[in-house]
């Protein structure tokens, strides 16, 4: 498999190869194009399925979704009344699928602005996502008008390709998987798998695949995930199959950590190690602006919570805080709690 490692292109070339109004809202926009968009962008341009392997904030999300967009608008440039979804973008969490939307924002209305002040608009595109938190109402409204961007998970993708919403993915010419370490190794991943498998089967071309991870190895073995296998002669037991090349950017950097491995301290005999935890938990809370504490399952995330609450805030929790992230010390966060609870959370995490 091919492999590209910080052999960057002057950034000049590099923006030259996207269109004139996506690359002058880029230079508006940022000083310089980062790593893995200088690695990344020539290959996608090229039709290559790419593995871009960068540290988080480094912008390998935009540099998959530059190099997309611009590959659209050329696309769609003769036809401005073409619709229907072109790219479509997986992520194994529903919340930073959310998120995503929401950054895409930006660079579309700046790029639609830039254009319109050289001179040569181009298309506005709709970006739209569809996940188990998506109300029917909305499901209905992706169907009778696909969108151009298509935000997703797994399981969501599933259920398209088993109703009449394949019918909408039958023109998707690149397919950006993030988070991709949080699949491969997993069920998930082999059922994605499939997936991608199944969706390749009703479109009449290849799509471009574009893997994104900050954390992966061994890169190889990640690449063959990402671009699968397809026949190449016969049929049924007599098939067979050859693995799809995948070009790898290699982006990464080693990262400084401060990391400890921490030990909650002596344990009365017989007894249990939680309230340990929880008085250290407490004691590390209350000296941080925000924290995040990883369980390993709901029913220990919402105990946890419940004890931290009724330590710190004794018969003071009401049902009317529920819907007040500031209002306890801490909050659950997982896929069983409502949407709004959950965004709830999770802005406050952002505010605090």
């Amino acid at each position: 498999m091919e492999e590209s490692r910080r052999h960057l292109h002057p950034p000049g070339d590099v923006l030259d190869l996207l269109l004139p109004p996506v690359g002058t809202w880029f230079r508006s926009a940022f000083d310089a194009p980062t790593p893995p968009q200088c690695l990344g962008w020539p290959a996608i341009a090229q039709g290559l399925n790419t593995l871009i392997v960068a540290p988080t904030g480094s912008g390998k999300t935009l540099a998959a979704f530059l190099a997309c967009l611009d590959a659209i608008w050329r696309e769609t440039a003769s036809n401005a009344q073409l619709r229907s979804t072109r790219l479509l973008y997986i992520s194994p969490l529903k919340a930073l699928n959310v998120d995503i939307a929401r950054n895409l924002v930006a660079p579309l209305e700046g790029i639609s602005a830039t254009s319109q002040a050289m001179g040569t608009p181009l298309r506005s595109l709709q970006v739209g996502v569809r996940t188990g938190d998506t109300p029917p109402a909305e499901r209905r409204q992706l169907l009778r008008h696909p969108p151009d961007i298509l935000i997703t998970t797994p399981e969501s993708l599933h259920l398209m390709l088993t109703s009449r919403a394949r019918e909408t993915l039958c023109n998707v010419r690149h397919v950006i998987i993030d988070e991709i370490h949080a699949l491969c190794s997993n069920k998930r991943g082999v059922f994605l798998s499939v997936l991608l498998e199944r969706l390749q089967s009703q479109i009449d071309t290849e799509f471009t695949r574009i893997g994104l991870s900050a954390t992966q190895r061994p890169l190889q073995e990640v690449a063959r995930f990402l671009g699968g296998q397809r026949r190449v002669v016969g049929q049924g037991t007599s098939a067979k199959f050859e693995s799809r090349p995948v070009h790898i950017v290699d982006a990464g950097t080693r990262k400084d950590l401060d990391l400890a491995v921490a030990y909650p301290g002596p344990i009365a005999p017989g007894g249990s190690i939680w309230p340990v935890i929880e008085e250290r938990l407490v004691d590390l809370i209350s000296r941080h602006r925000s924290t995040i504490v990883f369980a390993n399952n709901r029913r220990v995330v919402e105990r946890l919570a419940a004890s931290l609450n009724e330590q710190t805030q004794p018969n003071s929790v009401s049902e009317t805080d529920i819907d007040e992230p500031h209002a306890v010390f801490a909050r659950p966060h997982h896929g069983s709690l409502s949407l709004d609870v959950r965004r709830a959370t999770e802005d406050a995490l952002k505010d605090g």
